[in-house]
């Protein structure tokens, strides 16, 4: 591959999508060309799977049916979005990744690692990502942050304190067994200073890749 694959994980209501989007424009400005996409979604038919997998209503769904819905998304997104994009030799950001599916649905909601990496192993076709930032808050954070949002929550969202403490600490875990990857931002900081942050360690990580002046030039 000839692009750079960026993602950004953590628990709800992290910051992720505000990153992203700020990631993307700060490249955008830099003229590298980048692309930036989402889990669950991020295609046609990922976006139907993600209505499904976020529905409030569909409380019956197994944790089976979950790992593989996650899975079946994610692999259309890996074959019509992230690998042309990074073939092409573009920066990739997503929000959200393989990780996610490992903590929310191993750890947090107990279904077998083993299994979920093997389903993902054939979803993703060994791509990993060269960077990930994981963007770290903790449980009671999380909580105001979702309150203070006014809008109703999905079917994620809407599980128990003891799940989604499982989901951070299933975070930090992966960031133990990958320290090469992970890059763990305070998500309590301010949106400017983690923006800050990202972006020194994605100058490392791309290297003479991002021109100091917005205009392209060095």
């Amino acid at each position: 591959m000839k692009g750079c694959f960026i993602t950004l994980e953590g628990p709800e209501g992290a910051g992720k999508s505000t990153q992203t989007t700020r990631l993307k424009r700060f490249l955008e400005k830099r003229r590298l060309p980048c692309i930036a996409t989402r889990e669950p979604g991020g295609t046609p038919i990922g976006d139907r799977i993600r209505e499904l997998l976020l529905d409030p209503g569909a409380g019956e769904m197994s944790l089976q049916a979950e790992v593989l819905l996650y899975a079946a998304s994610r692999a259309q997104l890996v074959e019509e979005v992230i690998r042309p994009a990074l073939e092409k030799g573009w920066t990739v950001l997503c929000d959200r990744y393989v990780d996610s599916s490992m903590v929310y649905q191993a750890y947090g909601a107990g279904a077998s690692p083993k299994d979920v990496r093997q389903v993902n192993q054939v979803a993703i076709q060994g791509l990993l990502p060269d960077r990930t930032y994981l963007l770290d808050l903790p449980l009671e954070e999380s909580i105001r942050r979702l309150e203070g949002r006014g809008i109703s929550r999905d079917r994620i969202e809407l599980k128990g304190q003891a799940y989604h403490q499982k989901v951070r600490d299933g975070f930090h875990h992966l960031a133990t067994l990958h320290p090469e990857r992970f890059c763990i931002i305070d998500g309590t900081l301010s949106a400017d200073e983690v923006f800050s942050r990202i972006v020194m360690d994605l100058q490392k990580t791309l290297g003479e890749k991002i021109p100091l002046r917005e205009d392209g030039s060095g």
